[in-house]
């Protein structure tokens, strides 16, 4: 067990084109939990952090599960510490989930999504233990995490004999920061060496496989409200990625809001990050209480 430190405490009210927010007396932050296993692929053990609120708080609380980013290939759970942190500060539940990273040719796409699909049907599993309420799961991902993250949204459990199949994995609300949307279009000659690596083939090798990757080329009517964030000043994932994507979603008549910010694919600047903490709370406290 391990005492949290918020690195991304902010304060007050913020006008983010969502209204005026200000966010309500912090929750205390408990101890969290590390390392728990959540399941076991191709002889590795899966594990996650999870991030609660101190003492006893009346109701069930909502679970979001956080993917961190890295190429599908780099980083783990450790770099969601700052969110974990600030959602459980303002009465969520958060998760923080390891998944199979690409190396090579091993740990091919699906690997990355039926890890994070399994995370959320551990969560579910395990809703009485955490006090959270089954029915209401957000997902929060950045960069290769936000792809991830967006197809939770979009579709259930593709192995219907998976472990915990019988919960579903699709989540409720979805916060994708910096994600590619159309791998097909985003892959320039740098782009196409690591996803054909990671999707087993090039584009025309394999083009359902890179489509279905694809969270804008999948959206449905009954895809999760989502919260798009992106800088204008990203060089490696275009804003015209996020930018189809919103525009996908709300043909469909899905609930979906962009918000971009003055800066680049980490949102390094004070600005940016007061941004991405107020809008995320916000939408799911819009959407999920």
């Amino acid at each position: 067990m391990k005492r949290l430190v918020c690195s991304w405490l902010v304060s007050g009210a913020l006008s983010l084109g969502l209204g005026s927010v200000t966010v309500a007396a912090p929750v205390a932050v408990g101890a969290s939990e590390t390392d728990v296993v959540y399941g076991e692929a191709g002889g590795t053990q899966l594990k996650l952090d999870v991030y609660r609120p101190a003492g006893t708080v009346v109701g069930k609380h909502v679970g979001i599960v956080l993917i961190h980013g890295g190429g599908w290939s780099s980083y783990d759970k450790s770099t969601m510490d700052a969110m974990g942190c600030w959602l459980v500060r303002n009465g969520y539940v958060a998760f923080s989930i390891d998944y199979r990273l690409l190396n090579g040719t091993k740990n091919q796409w699906p690997a990355q999504l039926d890890d994070a699909q399994l995370a959320v049907r551990w969560v579910r599993a395990n809703a009485k233990t955490y006090d959270i309420d089954p029915g209401k799961i957000g997902a929060f991902g950045h960069s290769a995490g936000a792809q991830m993250v967006s197809l939770l949204g979009e579709e259930d459990t593709r192995d219907k004999t998976a472990a915990l199949a019988e919960y579903s994995s699709k989540v409720q609300a979805v916060v994708d920061v910096s994600g590619p949307s159309d791998f097909p279009s985003w892959a320039g000659s740098d782009g196409e060496s690591l996803l054909s690596r990671l999707l087993g083939g090039t584009k025309k090798e394999k083009p359902e496989a890179w489509k279905s990757a694809s969270p804008a080329l999948n959206v449905t009517k009954d895809t999760a409200p989502f919260l798009i964030l992106h800088g204008t000043k990203d060089e490696d994932v275009p804003i015209a990625q996020a930018e189809e994507f919103a525009a996908a979603l709300k043909k469909v008549g899905v609930d979906a809001t962009l918000e971009t910010v003055d800066d680049g694919h980490a949102f390094t600047s004070e600005a940016a990050r007061r941004l991405l903490a107020f809008a995320t709370v916000a939408f799911f406290d819009r959407t999920l209480r």
